[in-house]
C-alpha cells in the first residue's frame, strides 16, 4: 500500500510493504508502513527528520499512527536492548528484578534511567507476564537485532 504523501509528515525513505514483515502480525497487520521524512511538527527554520508508523483501517488512515524524532527510535531501541538483556539473568531474582533500576545509560551529557516500573500496581504478574512473551518473541527480535548489529557494525560502530 502506497503512504500517503499529502499529509504534514513528508515521506522521503519508505517501507511500504512493513504489513508483510510486522513480526507476529505480518500479513494481518493494519501497519502498512514505515517512513523517515520531514517530520510534521517543522517550523519554519527548523527541520527535523521523523520516523513514522503508517496504519489504516481498511478505510482510512488511523490516527493512531505514530511519528517519532530519530533519536526517540534509536533510544526505543536501546531500551529494547537493555530490557532483553535485563531479562537474559533475571531468572535469579524472585521478582525478576534486584532493584527497580537496572542501569543508567549515558548520553547527551546525562543518563537515561531504565527501570522496572514499581508504580505499576500489577508489576508482579505483568513482568512475570512481559517476560513471557519477550521469551517467546526472541526469535523476531533477535533476527532484528542481529540485522541491526551487522549494519551497524558495516557503518563502523
Amino acid at each position: 500500500m502506497k503512504i500517503p504523501t499529502t499529509l504534514k509528515h513528508k515521506p522521503v525513505i519508505v517501507s511500504e510493504n512493513y504489513e508483510n514483515v510486522d513480526g507476529r502480525r505480518a500479513y494481518h497487520s493494519d501497519t502498512k508502513g514505515l517512513s523517515l521524512g520531514l517530520a510534521q511538527w517543522n517550523d519554519r527554520g527548523k527541520v527535523e527528520i521523523s520516523a513514522k508508523v503508517w496504519r489504516f483501517t481498511g478505510e482510512k488512515w488511523s490516527r493512531q499512527s505514530e511519528e517519532l524524532p530519530l533519536h526517540r527510535v534509536i533510544d526505543l531501541a536501546i531500551l529494547i536492548c537493555r530490557a532483553q538483556q535485563h531479562f537474559r539473568e533475571a531468572y535469579r531474582h524472585e521478582n525478576l528484578f534486584k532493584d527497580a533500576q537496572i542501569d543508567r545509560i549515558g548520553l547527551q551529557g546525562d543518563a537515561m534511567t531504565v527501570s522496572v516500573c514499581t508504580d505499576n500496581p500489577m508489576i508482579d504478574e505483568d513482568i512475570r507476564l512481559f517476560s513471557q512473551v519477550l521469551s517467546n518473541d526472541s526469535e523476531l527480535i533477535g533476527e532484528r537485532l542481529s540485522v541491526l548489529s551487522r549494519l551497524l557494525k558495516d557503518m563502523g560502530y
